[in-house]
């Protein structure tokens, strides 16, 4: 008799989401997002104060700013499929009190080592909570029309919390101790905690067969191998051992965790939805608008700090307006993919970028404060186009018993698209920079060599020289990174035009039919796998 109440009480709480309550539960899915956003960018400029304090070696300098985005990235399929079987509301809380938790430990870390447990940890916290909030917007909005809405604002929010993570903890860093970045976390987690438990809905896939733990475990450790490699690669490490063993141990996992998926009566992660063309062009969309941007941004404030010598804060103010144009792309983005269908909004979206990126070609050794605004406001317009369209095409895909692994996978994607982009991109601009400053007059060959490696070491270098010889290798340095970030914009853009003709595969108009139970309504499955 208990069982049956508990099974009729089921659907309620699944259903929990989708009257009035469903915006209530999209400012508290939001709320933690931008949490978890923040705390990727916000270690960045405490960097310095940490160094200080601890006194952390190289490696380990390393391993607290890695640690973080690496576990994050390799354990998204886990928690994202984890959630599908036992609660994806459930994940997501035990997310929340592990992010509280470990936030703790990383703002009292009394030794290197602690912190970089505790960012670890923050890791594993995040990736409870990023694909849980995706995959239950999923089942909250069962109406295509309103999700693409939720969407919007989901990644407004998203974008909002790379950009802002900077300057929080530049602000933070001015008034407290390099701990009080991390420290933030807590009161927020501590509200959403009891409020996640009252008003967020509880919901789970069919559940047919048992949980794939040993595909887990290969997923994991596949995708830890490969983000280490990329990240290596990315740093200049590429014909390390490390990084040779790390991206081949990955694939070699990765590559059996695919076939035990195919062999699976009831696979951890449905390949078959790579078979749909909507689905499969989506995730590459993700990954190639990632590839191309993330490498450019970060080698858009190092020319903002070391060209044009502004200030970390000023920095951060410079970059706004590209998050304030990703802000309002998506709140439209629903109004645009209604009206332009996701072909059309996705591939617009990669040529507006591609256009912003050439406008960017016009940088040069002095400021120009409007063709930066310009070209930023284009930057993020196109690029959130971009991710919202490519975002809701995969996830109204993916059926919604397996909301969760689909949405895993678009912020494995993501991430992945992001290390191969600092990889790619740093790896032409070094091949463009460095052939600058290899013959200097006057400069030994030994200062030229150093100098080669970065223009923040260039700089350094040519301190120590000092006169004429320090000037010359300081203009040199300066006019080879502007044109290495020229061959690197052209490269990006290049890249984007590439999305454009891949967003071709995507549907032309956006279906809103009412979807038959368990699948979205314009695929029929069963008839893909066989066609594939």
């Amino acid at each position: 008799m208990s069982g049956t109440t508990a099974a009729a009480a089921r659907p309620r709480r699944r259903a929990a989401g989708t009257g009035a309550n469903r915006w209530v539960v999209l400012t508290v899915l939001c709320t933690s997002l931008l949490l978890v956003a923040v705390d990727a960018t916000v270690l960045h400029v405490a960097v310095p104060a940490v160094t200080k304090d601890l006194r952390p070696g190289a490696i380990e300098l390393l391993w607290i700013v890695d640690s973080y985005p690496l576990v994050c990235a390799s354990l998204l399929i886990l928690f994202g499929t984890l959630g599908d079987r036992v609660g994806r509301r459930r994940i997501l809380l035990l997310g929340y009190a592990l992010f509280g938790v470990a936030s703790a430990l990383a703002a009292f870390a009394p030794n290197p080592q602690v912190l970089i447990l505790a960012r670890a940890l923050l890791g594993v916290g995040g990736a409870m909570i990023m694909p849980a909030t995706l995959s239950l917007l999923r089942q909250v909005f069962p109406d295509r029309r309103e999700r693409a809405l939720a969407i919007g604002v989901w990644s407004a929010v998203a974008a909002v919390g790379a950009a802002i993570g900077p300057l929080l903890g530049g602000f933070l860093l001015e008034h407290f101790w390099w701990g009080s970045v991390f420290l933030v976390n807590i009161p927020l987690m501590l509200v959403s905690l009891p409020v996640g438990r009252l008003l967020l809905p509880e919901s789970t896939g069919d559940g047919n067969g048992p949980w794939d733990v040993a595909g887990a475990m290969l997923a994991a450790a596949g995708l830890f191998g490969v983000v280490l490699g990329v990240k290596r690669f990315g740093d200049g490490e590429v014909l390390s051992l490390l990084t040779v063993v790390s991206l081949a141990a990955g694939t070699a996992l990765l590559v059996v965790f695919v076939r035990r998926q195919r062999r699976r009566a009831h696979p951890l992660v449905d390949l078959r939805m790579f078979a749909w063309p909507a689905f499969s062009t989506s995730v590459g969309c993700i990954v190639l608008a990632m590839l191309a941007l993330v490498g450019l941004e970060l080698i858009a404030a190092q020319y903002l700090q070391l060209v044009l010598e502004l200030s970390p804060l000023q920095t951060g103010l410079r970059l706004l307006p590209l998050t304030f144009a990703a802000m309002a792309a998506g709140l439209a983005g629903a109004r645009m993919l209604r009206g332009f269908g996701p072909r059309r909004m996705v591939s617009a979206g990669f040529c507006l970028t591609a256009g912003a990126v050439v406008v960017l070609t016009g940088m040069g050794a002095q400021d120009n404060p409007g063709l930066l605004l310009f070209g930023f406001v284009l930057l993020g317009f196109g690029l959130e186009t971009t991710l919202f369209g490519a975002y809701e095409s995969m996830l109204s895909e993916a059926p919604p018993e397996q909301a969760g692994g689909a949405a895993a996978i678009g912020e494995t994607s993501y991430q992945l698209g992001a290390g191969m982009g600092i990889a790619l991109l740093g790896t032409v601009m070094n091949a463009a920079y460095a052939p600058g400053v290899a013959h200097v007059p006057g400069v030994p060959a030994s200062a030229s060599k150093a100098a080669s490696h970065s223009l923040g070491e260039a700089y350094g270098v040519a301190a120590q020289l000092g006169g004429s010889a320090g000037e010359a290798l300081r203009r040199a340095a300066r006019d080879s990174f502007v044109h290495g970030l020229h061959v690197t914009l052209l490269v990006s853009a290049g890249l984007l035009l590439l999305g454009a003709v891949m967003a071709l595969r995507l549907p032309r108009t956006m279906h809103c039919e009412t979807a038959p139970a368990g699948l979205p309504a314009q695929r029929k499955p069963e008839q893909s796998h066989v066609s594939a």
